[in-house]
Order: C-alpha cells, then structure tokens, then sequence
C-alpha cells in the first residue's frame, strides 16, 4: 500500500531546490539528486523521474511557481492513472 504522504513527501524534498518558476519538466532535473534516475518508492510502487514524467505528466500544467502546486498536480495524476489506489 502507498503511503501517499511519504510520496507527497518524497517528491516535496526532490524538487524544491528547483529554481522556480519552472517552465518544463527539464527545469526539474538539475535539482534532482540523481537526475533523471531519481527514484521515488513507497510501498509497493516506484518509479524514477523520468516514468514519473511519462505515467503522471499528463496532468503538469506547466509553469509552475511553487514546489506545492508541482507535487499536488503529480499527485492527482498518480491517482487518476491508478498508481495510489
């Protein structure tokens, strides 16, 4: 089971070093530790920045001003796509 706010948690810490506003996901990987290879796990879900891009950037309306308002719309689209039931 996903712990949601590990996750929300997870995602807060990985880009609020990001120079904002941000523009594109582009924006997002030079404050990512690993870059496109940062990994976000919680419980039996994981994925790294780049799938997270490919399964929840659908719903990113870019550009965004806050790290808050960056995590609450990959969140949604996590949970739209299935991800956190």
């Amino acid at each position: 089971m996903v712990d949601k706010d590990d996750l929300r948690s997870q995602l807060r810490d990985a880009f609020e070093g990001a120079d904002y506003p941000v523009n594109s996901p582009m924006d997002l990987v030079p404050a990512l530790p690993n870059g496109p290879a940062t990994t976000f796990e919680s419980g039996d879900v994981s994925f790294t920045a780049m799938e997270l891009n490919a399964q929840a950037g659908g719903n990113q309306s870019f550009p965004y001003d806050s790290v808050e308002n960056l995590v609450g719309d990959i969140m949604d689209g996590l949970e739209e796509e299935g991800y956190l039931d």
